[in-house]
């Protein structure tokens, strides 16, 4: 055996800064759990008295009260129930999963105890983390991988493992796929099924049996039989998720004002228990005479410290990031949807000095609210499509105004090549869902 020194750098995060960047990228729910938790654990960490900031509530209520007034109802992201209204003005705020119901949630849970090597658990943890709200992937191994800074080898794993996962069809990246990879769970032999679901989705939508049937030298019966259990598959299996009963209304992180020569952008601290240190056992920390108890509380208040000042440092970051997203994307605020600028969150770190983590943590589970609407801080961002102005909603107005203007329906494929003829280049199957989701129908639909 050899024996052999080496030196090796290496940097380790203390449990203080490793709570700060835990209560960095937590949603308002999950910081609101947290601070109960915290003080119940920390004597030294209290709450002001009721009624000692009762404007700073008063005067978000009525910004919040003015934006719902003004705003322009935004069908996407913008969920509003017109039964049941409540009178706090952060009741009516925008929608989401609940815990028990979340799509991530459920999928990583069933990876809980395996023994998955560690670049392939977090390979699947991004996975997980891109899928849309249908349960697919609409990005290519290779783009994601780069994305995550992973191998491409994990990565593959990572897509294998996710698409074993429960609801069948998760973490597909086309309808095809979808359909496929629920057809090879049911026993026996279905490979016309998945033939079909791979090449004939427009024949079986027309009812166009013979034709399958003669191109592929089957029998029609078999045919039919296949196609019946291809209508029984789930083509959108996220979306058993996403059901509007399981919603719960949200609170804003932030609210955004339009103001004629700006924007004036607010946190929402009302939605936070205001934390402050114990007078009580800060006092007794300098009386006392018994050691140990003086040990003990200067431990926990300066645990206080840290978590008062890591939920300021999230309050900070976030009104940064905030401002710098605002002024980039000002057309969107001051003209709506479809003018969006392609942002990415490595531009927003190194103007905030920062690294691109940060800022992921930063937009992660918070939300936005204008006079538009109420939407996922993260919407703001997108990769640019072909040019340098375009984004996935720029892509979307380009689209719906090709739609409008069509003489006769144009298939994805010409809507493709045609989005291209005009700077902003995407795929067919992005065409299709990005048709999808602005609830057009396919050329055959626009047709009848």
């Amino acid at each position: 055996m050899e024996l052999s020194q080496s030196q090796k750098q290496s940097q380790v995060l203390s449990p203080q800064m490793m709570q700060s960047m835990k209560i960095l990228q937590m949603g308002l729910q999950e910081l609101r759990e947290y601070i109960e938790e915290a003080i119940q654990e920390n004597p030294v960490l209290e709450l002001p008295e009721p009624g000692e900031e009762p404007r700073r509530e008063e005067d978000f209520a009525r910004k919040l009260e003015w934006l719902e007034a003004n705003d322009r109802q935004n069908a996407y992201y913008h969920l509003q129930d017109a039964e049941g209204e409540d009178s706090d003005p952060l009741a009516n705020v925008g929608c989401f999963l609940d815990e028990e119901d979340d799509l991530n949630r459920y999928i990583l849970s069933q990876f809980m105890g395996t023994d998955l090597e560690p670049e392939v658990m977090e390979a699947l943890e991004f996975l997980v983390e891109q899928l849309d709200q249908n349960g697919w992937l609409d990005e290519e191994l290779p783009v994601l991988a780069q994305a995550a800074g992973l191998s491409q080898r994990a990565m593959a794993r990572a897509l294998t493992e996710l698409q074993a996962a429960e609801p069948a069809g998760v973490g597909a990246r086309s309808l095809p796929e979808c359909l496929r990879l629920q057809i090879q769970r049911r026993a026996g032999d279905h490979r016309l099924a998945e033939v079909i679901a791979e090449r004939y989705l427009d024949e079986l939508a027309r009812g166009r049996y013979g034709a399958i049937s003669r191109d592929l030298g089957a029998a029609e019966r078999e045919v039919r039989s296949a196609c019946d259990l291809i209508r029984t598959l789930n083509p959108r299996p996220g979306t058993g998720f996403a059901a509007r009963e399981n919603l719960v209304y949200i609170t804003p992180d932030l609210v955004v004002t339009t103001l004629e020569d700006g924007f004036e952008i607010t946190a929402n601290d009302t939605a936070i228990p205001r934390l402050k240190l114990s007078s009580y056992y800060t006092q007794l920390m300098r009386e006392t005479g018994d050691q140990e108890v003086r040990e003990y509380l200067s431990g926990k208040a300066n645990q206080a410290k840290w978590v008062v000042k890591s939920i300021e440092q999230r309050r900070t970051t976030l009104l940064q990031c905030a401002r710098w997203v605002v002024e980039r994307q000002e057309a969107f605020f001051r003209q709506g949807p479809g003018h969006l600028r392609p942002l990415t969150m490595g531009e927003v770190a190194r103007s905030l000095g920062v690294h691109e983590s940060t800022i992921s943590r930063t937009v992660k589970d918070k939300y936005l609210q204008c006079d538009r609407g109420v939407y996922p801080l993260s919407y703001f961002f997108s990769r640019p499509l072909g040019r340098e102005d375009a984004s996935p909603e720029a892509a979307k107005a380009l689209l719906r105004e090709l739609v409008e203007r069509e003489s006769k329906p144009l298939s994805d494929q010409k809507l493709s090549e045609e989005m291209g003829r005009r700077g902003c280049a995407i795929s067919r199957r992005t065409v299709a869902k990005y048709r999808e989701e602005l609830n057009i129908p396919n050329a055959s639909g626009r047709k009848k």
